[in-house]
């Protein structure tokens, strides 16, 4: 008799579930009209908490289980509908009501655990940080930029013809970058790091051909890097990710922080990935206010820096593909629905953040 009543239950119950994604379309509408409240309760009030529940839940564990929880959810999806072809075939309407549920389970768990955030404060606001400047602001800090790399290159490669090679192993860096967010949070206490939970992907290589460099987890809080990329980029990437499990959904946000807690670090390696990655930037922005500053710029780079440059475009080149493009304008639009208007370009919008920095920091 339980049992019958159990199974009776079980449609009303899905039903429910499925319904209350409409609700929850409505709710997330809702926050993202309310940075400020989100700001207090969510990002500085109950996200932390679930954020290093979780990354001591996996944290110690030394693979991602996110990735191993997708590879077999995937498996075990497509078995379904391999399984079950013949009765969604008869049943359509059940089958639809079925993929609402996991839609609902998955929306809701998504924004309660991390999604949210997306709906914050810029950090711009927070740190009270002005986003626009001049071109000539722009092109001191992109000249600034290039003394620092091409003064490091020749230090680390002893001329300025060789690319900089970092003596460090993948996971060496991912420790040390753990690290510097402790020094990083003694100025900048929201930049507080605890429980680590820092790990290579196990698809690197599809994240590779995706045109990845890494990704958080957000039902596991687990930040995945693409432990293919090369080794002078690796450390501000891994910062990167931080970024994101502290709670900074944008791109251009998290791009800031990786490069600031990389700039930070006192290691002339780590220094020279911020300075390089923080360079890329810039001379791309340069390039599309001024041309002649641009050619000037880049023909006053060391060939060591160059050569690195150069190693970046050609890892990304050895995994081009027709399916890049897909990939990446699904990714796109996933942005533009989280509140991040321009998409993968707002990755460049790194640029006024560091500008602003610059302004208050002349010595970095």
């Amino acid at each position: 008799m339980i049992n019958g009543y159990f199974y009776s239950m079980v449609p009303r119950l899905k039903n429910a579930i499925a319904a209350s994604l409409l609700l929850q379309i409505a709710v997330v509408a809702w926050l993202a009209r309310h940075p400020d409240w989100v700001e207090t309760w969510y990002s500085r009030g109950i996200y932390p908490y679930l954020a290093v529940f979780f990354r001591t839940l996996y944290g110690w564990i030394p693979f991602s289980v996110g990735d191993l929880c997708y590879f077999l959810l995937g498996g075990l999806g497509l078995g379904y509908l391999i399984r079950k072809r013949h009765w969604i075939r008869h049943h359509p309407l059940s089958f639809l009501r079925d993929v609402l549920v996991v839609c609902s389970i998955v929306h809701f768990s998504f924004y309660l655990l991390w999604g949210t955030n997306y709906f914050r404060q810029p950090l711009s606001k927070s740190f009270g940080m002005k986003e626009t400047y001049t071109t000539e602001e722009l092109i001191r800090l992109t000249t600034h930029l290039a003394t620092r790399t091409n003064s490091l290159q020749v230090a680390l490669a002893g001329d300025s013809l060789q690319a900089v090679t970092s003596p460090y192993s993948r996971k060496e860096i991912r420790n040390a970058t753990i690290d510097a967010y402790d020094g990083l949070s003694v100025d900048f206490p929201e930049f507080h790091y605890q429980t680590a939970s820092l790990k290579p992907s196990l698809f690197s290589t599809a994240l590779s051909y995706m045109g990845y460099g890494g990704y958080l987890n957000p039902f596991t809080g687990e930040a995945q890097v693409n432990n293919r990329l090369p080794l002078f980029r690796y450390p501000v990437v891994c910062g990167h990710e931080i970024g994101h499990q502290l709670g900074y959904s944008a791109e251009n946000e998290t791009n800031f922080i990786g490069y600031l807690v990389t700039l930070r670090n006192q290691d002339p390696y780590f220094r020279y990935s911020a300075y390089a990655y923080g360079l890329s930037y810039c001379l791309s922005e340069v390039n599309r206010r001024d041309k002649e500053a641009f050619k000037r710029l880049r023909e006053g780079l060391n060939p060591g820096v160059r050569a690195n440059f150069r190693e970046l475009q050609e890892f990304w080149k050895a995994f081009q593909n027709p399916m890049e493009p897909v990939f990446k304008s699904i990714f796109n639009s996933y942005l533009q629905v989280n509140r991040q208007k321009d998409g993968i370009r707002s990755y460049n919008r790194v640029v006024s953040l560091m500008v602003s920095y610059y302004r208050k920091h002349p010595e970095f």
